[in-house]
């Protein structure tokens, strides 16, 4: 094995998929897990598949082409480029939209090719990410109806993203009140009424979830056992699916205050440091090339992660049990986004069990 690495168990991952499917199930809702954070490596995601699911999504054409061979639809989740109209037809099932003239150009796309493909519309709820805002929703999905080659078989939310809104009986209860309007007015049925992601997983939990809702689209829940909301662990899961790997390159015992006048670091920012007299050091090779530093947890409760450059992480290890030396593993829980940097990062060795 090299090193810096991240070793997948996919195991507790299919574990996690179950116990979510099984939650969620109760409730007459999909599950639908998200790929993207480990960039679609089919090997992992075979294990959500292996666990009843039956639909994957992805943010990124490029991942939604590595899962072409798993038996299961496949949805796109980050809005279609118009430049990529055309491999989102040949390649991707389901697609979530809030651009006319994507929905459009993808239509034509589709009769080019003989296809119908589906179209879930986004509905901005307040978050103000993706999505038609509500009060145009109804009139927006009755001009996605009229066109030829896409249908629309649903309509859904995302929330807490990026403007931080929590999912609640209100807000999810404007979109299925949306829903039964669109129904109603276009004389249709629409499958899919998409409830968000994990941040909408305390609802489940209360059994608070609106009727109607019947999918989540779920990421950080399956692979790191947490409902996003409150950033609660979930009954059932494992919070260790993955673990982050590198290996110490020295160890030595320094002042822990740097000497000399401080400027910015590599990075442009001017660091803060505490004195905390003579500590034990240990450098190990990995760095923010790697992943987000600041989201990482060493497994030793003694160790302490106090800062990185891009090629080298430093963690006191002074009040370790163990007595490390040059050449040692340690071991990290990773939070989400340290999770993505390091899927992503080509100089992580990804390491499936």
């Amino acid at each position: 094995m090299g090193y810096p690495a991240i070793v997948v168990n996919r195991e507790k991952l299919m574990n996690n998929t179950k116990v979510l499917a099984e939650k969620c199930g109760r409730l007459g809702i999909d599950v639908v897990p998200v790929t993207k954070v480990y960039c679609g490596i089919p090997e992992i995601a075979e294990a959500s598949v292996s666990a009843g699911v039956r639909m994957l999504a992805d943010s990124r054409i490029e991942n939604i082409l590595k899962l072409e061979k798993l038996n299961v639809e496949k949805m796109l989740l980050r809005i279609p480029m118009l430049s990529q109209a055309d491999k989102v037809v040949e390649h991707v099932d389901i697609s979530l939209n809030s651009e006319y003239e994507t929905i459009r150009t993808i239509s034509e796309k589709a009769l080019q090719k003989g296809k119908i493909h589906k179209i879930v519309l986004m509905i901005d709820l307040g978050d103000l990410r993706e999505g038609v805002w509500y009060e145009d929703a109804v009139e927006f999905a009755g001009r996605i109806i009229e066109l030829p080659g896409v249908k629309l078989v649903g309509i859904g939310t995302n929330l807490t993203c990026y403007g931080a809104v929590i999912p609640s009986r209100e807000n999810l209860g404007l979109l299925t009140a949306l829903a039964d309007e669109i129904e109603k007015k276009y004389n249709l049925k629409l499958n899919i009424i998409s409830g968000g992601n994990s941040s909408s997983l305390h609802l489940v939990e209360k059994g608070q979830v609106p009727k109607g809702i019947n999918q989540l689209r779920l990421g950080e829940a399956i692979v790191l056992g947490n409902e996003t909301a409150y950033g609660e662990r979930i009954d059932g899961t494992y919070g260790d699916v993955f673990t982050y790997m590198a290996e110490i390159i020295e160890l030595k015992e320094k002042p822990s205050l740097p000497i000399g006048e401080i400027g910015v670091d590599a990075f442009g920012e001017k660091p803060v440091f505490t004195d905390r007299g003579i500590r034990k050091r240990a450098i190990l090779a990995s760095g923010r090339q790697d992943l987000k530093v600041d989201g990482i947890q060493p497994r030793d409760k003694g160790a302490i992660v106090i800062g990185a450059s891009s090629d080298h992480l430093i963690v006191d290890v002074t009040d370790c049990v163990k007595e490390y030396k040059v050449g040692d593993i340690m071991e990290f829980d990773l939070g989400y986004g340290a999770l993505l940097a390091a899927f992503t990062s080509e100089y992580v060795e990804k390491i499936i069990k």
